[in-house]
């Protein structure tokens, strides 16, 4: 165990109180291996968000239960308030439980209090060790700066002379998913700023925006190839944009060269289709261009093969496996892009990697899931329920319009595809990509209710197999942050370009300050699948050439605000397994999950249906339990090719979240 939690779980002796009260403004308390040990130790943490809520939860599940002898739902509750101000809290739990407080100019009092709260919570373990080691005294917040990112990203600004310089560290953070703070990324733009040999880089943009970044390095790659005199058809992005700088990158240099190679392998950076190659053109280079559609196929198998190398485990952060997915995201929305022809070459292969992942996510899921709702949420949400609040957090409501757009049922390699069409329709538009955990089972009712209301499932029981009262979860959402209901706006169904005009004159008032848009169009597709997801690519691909998603954007855009897009889950191939012995009927009936109501049914489902399994999913409803088909299994006829949501596969369990922009 690091120093880190070492320092955080010495605050909290399991002898001395059931009820605490943690004055955590930094959110410090919400690490991953701080949660689970104190789960270990028979701790729950509670968010102290509403109080209402709170105190149903903590009476019903823990307080009455003690107070009758009985062991309740954990042995101590932590009541973590992300606040300094604990005046607020009610008065009969001030008095009872034992007070602790921590915050990050405590736990690094010689470093720059502003500079550390930039730092990534998961970074912060090995900040604490290098704090305690190397910083024996105050530092300035410009030594701070240059503190953190010598120890934390092995990076000094006062090292990069050359261009190659500059570029090896930035394909290196990327390659990792590792964006700079825009604070750190600014210093380092000041620091180095005056040498000739940047001045047309954008510095600072490049070392902190992803999408920028690498729409850079796509457009350089392939001067890069016409230099060498070769010529050919980009695949997925458009034509060289005017908002993108154009810079010529040493890709030849050894330190370059290797990660460009492993980021064509990945789907980071896409290839030049071309028609012949020189005999003299490097090994290393050949993994940016395409011959032949055999050469995409292994270039498929090959990006998938490092991806398995790779793939994280049982024990792996939830961050290693958001990273993992969006690079599993593009090798997939690459290999459903193949004809029928080269796509069934590989099918096995893919099969046999896309199985080895679900299993490990399966095991990650059994282990981990349980801490996802608490975890902080400052660098972006982590599981659905968190976005409303990252969007308040993140926005001046007096100022900005917000618009959340929910592609209902999209997939992570199915954004991918609408991504490069929305480059090539428009190269001003730019996206700043992470993703998120949907809720288990990942039915609509339950993952998009949460995603609206701001809520866990087990806070609203009573709706949780409907869809009918999002417009108020929404609507109630805002006000409790001090947002008019008349300033908020809520709107489904929407699926094709006739139902932009009225869309776009309601956004048009000046009273809306947030919009709820759900687009139902891509979850209509995989419901009417009968070609799997190949079919389902080619019908979206159809449906992003109208032009609908562009335009939606752009009004949006245009209008002045600031657009979000996700989906309440994903979706995946799956084979029936059979409809399901019901016995006693289901509550809720997907195609990938079954709910009961007590646990004595869902036994006697279970031991009849030896294919199927439950998990243990805390933040559903005590009577709401699931009970899966297991692996790409589906409750349908069996042998039945389907294209179905409800269950745990990577792709139905962890979705895009990404902020749509202009270039600036």
């Amino acid at each position: 165990m690091k120093a880190w939690a070492k320092k955080i779980l010495h605050e909290f002796p399991s002898d001395l109180s059931r009820l605490w009260i943690a004055s955590d403004p930094d959110g410090v308390l919400l690490d991953e291996q701080i949660l689970s040990e104190l789960r270990e130790r028979g701790f729950e943490v509670l968010p102290f968000e509403d109080s209402v809520a709170f105190r149903a939860e903590y009476e019903e599940l823990y307080r009455i239960p003690w107070e009758q002898g009985d062991a309740g739902a954990a042995k101590a509750v932590v009541l973590h308030a992300q606040s300094n101000d604990l005046s607020e809290l009610p008065w009969d739990y001030l008095r009872s439980a034992r007070q602790v407080r921590l915050g990050l100019n405590e736990l690094f009092p010689n470093l720059s209090y502003s500079v550390v709260q930039q730092v990534g919570s998961e970074l912060l373990p090995d900040l604490f060790e290098a704090h305690a080691k190397h910083a024996p005294q105050p530092l300035g917040e410009a030594a701070t700066k240059d503190f953190v990112l010598t120890h934390i990203y092995r990076l000094s600004p006062h090292l990069i002379a050359r261009e190659e310089d500059l570029w090896r560290e930035t394909l290196r953070l990327h390659y990792r998913d590792v964006s700079l703070p825009v604070v750190l990324a600014e210093y380092i733009s000041q620091v180095i700023g005056d040498n000739t040999a940047f001045k047309s880089i954008p510095i600072a943009s490049i070392l902190g925006q992803k999408d920028f970044a690498l729409r850079t390095v796509q457009d350089s790659w392939y001067q890069y190839l016409h230099g060498l005199g070769i010529t050919g058809t980009r695949i997925s992005d458009g034509e060289p944009s005017p908002h993108i700088p154009q810079v010529s990158i040493p890709f030849d240099h050894h330190d370059i060269r290797v990660i460009v190679d492993s980021m064509f392998l990945d789907g980071t950076l896409h290839p030049m289709a071309v028609n012949g190659v020189p005999h003299d053109l490097p090994e290393w280079a050949k993994a940016g261009v395409i011959q032949d559609p055999k050469a995409m196929r292994d270039l498929i198998l090959d990006g998938a093969k490092t991806l398995s190398e790779e793939m994280p485990g049982a024990d792996s952060s939830y961050r290693d496996w958001l990273h993992f997915s969006r690079r599993f995201g593009e090798i997939l929305s690459r290999f459903h892009s193949l004809d029928a022809y080269q796509a069934e070459g590989i099918r096995a292969e893919m099969r046999g990697f896309v199985q080895d992942v679900d299993e490990r996510l399966a095991q990650w899921v059994a282990k981990h899931y349980a801490d996802l709702p608490s975890l902080p949420i400052a660098r972006g949400p982590v599981m659905l329920h968190h976005v409303p609040r990252y969007l308040a957090m993140k926005h001046n409501l007096n100022d900005e319009k917000i618009a959340l757009v929910v592609f209902d049922g999209l997939a992570l390699d199915q954004w991918v595809q609408i991504r490069e069409s929305l480059v090539k329709a428009y190269d001003k538009l730019m996206f700043s990509e992470l993703s998120c955990f949907a809720w288990l089972p990942t039915l609509t009712s339950v993952s998009r209710q949460a995603l609206f209301s701001g809520l866990r499932p087990r806070e609203f029981p009573d709706d949780i197999e409907s869809t009918s009262r999002e417009p108020v979860y929404w609507k109630r959402f805002w006000q409790d942050q001090g947002v008019r209901p008349s300033d908020v706006y809520f709107q489904k169904s929407i699926k094709r370009n006739d139902d932009l005009p009225a869309l776009e004159d309601k956004l048009s008032s000046p009273s809306v300050k947030v919009a709820g848009l759900v687009v139902d169009t891509v979850d209509e597709i995989i419901h009417g699948a009968v070609l799997g997801k190949q079919g389902v690519a080619t019908q979206i691909a159809n449906w992003c050439e109208s032009g609908f998603v562009t335009r939606l954007f752009r009004y949006l855009l245009d209008n002045g605000y600031q657009v979000y897009l996700t989906a309440d889950h994903g979706n995946a191939a799956a084979k029936g397994i059979g409809r399901i012995n019901q016995g006693v009927g289901a509550d809720l009936r997907g195609e990938r999950v079954r709910t009961y109501r007590n646990e004595t049914t869902l036994a006697e489902t279970a031991k009849a249906n030896p294919d199927t399994v439950h998990i243990n999913v805390p933040g559903l409803p005590t009577d709401f339990l699931p009970l899966f088909a297991q692996g790409r299994g589906a409750f349908v006829p069996e042998g039945d090719q389907v294209v179905v949501h409800g269950g745990m596969s990577l792709e139905e369990l962890i979705v895009p979240f990404v902020k749509v922009s202009y270039v600036n």
